[in-house]
């Protein structure tokens, strides 16, 4: 058993049966009384973001999780299938867990899949990832410093805003949590 005080961001614990992941963590204390946790947590059943409360009494089971990493190979419509590079065995995750996720990974890619007793239960993908520019109009040169914006389609259909320097064909670098455009891609 672990105390709610002690779940820290990625904590991995069980409430009433339902596994959780700590995604933020904030204790308060107002005077005499004992002190409140709150929590954003990921039900790993089904992907879903939640908010609880709990007292910093309570005690909750922890869980061990492991991180392998995967292959991506292919999603159908209800599963994505990953495999052990190792081992060659495939992993099926349902969609409905990693759906946000998928955008990001190409056929191929590596990522970190989440188990717990051999139930696959999410995927970890990094914070940021390099995207070719599919398409976009032209752009414009000597628009760097302003902070004017064009819509653009990158390689795997995402639609999202670009500086008007950004060309087709261009490799930027896209925030996979909020899906924003974070910089062009030198490297290249």
């Amino acid at each position: 058993m672990i105390e709610s005080t002690s779940l820290k961001a990625g904590k991995t614990f069980l409430i009433d049966k339902i596994p959780y992941k700590v995604v933020k963590y904030a204790h308060q204390k107002i005077g005499r009384g004992g002190g409140v946790v709150k929590l954003s947590l990921r039900n790993l059943k089904n992907g879903s973001l939640e908010e609880k409360k709990m007292s910093s009494s309570v005690k909750v089971e922890e869980i061990n999780t492991i991180k392998k990493p995967l292959q991506y190979l292919y999603s159908d419509s209800s599963n994505s299938c990953f495999m052990d590079p190792v081992s060659f065995e495939q992993v099926e995750v349902p969609i409905s867990l990693v759906e946000n996720d998928l955008p990001y990974i190409k056929e191929g890619g590596n990522v970190d899949v989440l188990f717990w007793d051999d139930k696959a239960l999410s995927i970890d993908i990094p914070p940021k990832v390099t995207l070719t520019v599919a398409n976009t109009a032209p752009g414009v040169k000597g628009n760097s410093a302003t902070n004017m914006f064009k819509p653009a389609e990158l390689e795997n259909g995402l639609q999202i805003k670009v500086p008007l320097f950004i060309n087709k064909g261009d490799k930027i670098k896209v925030d996979t949590r909020t899906g924003d455009y974070i910089e062009r891609d030198n490297k290249s």
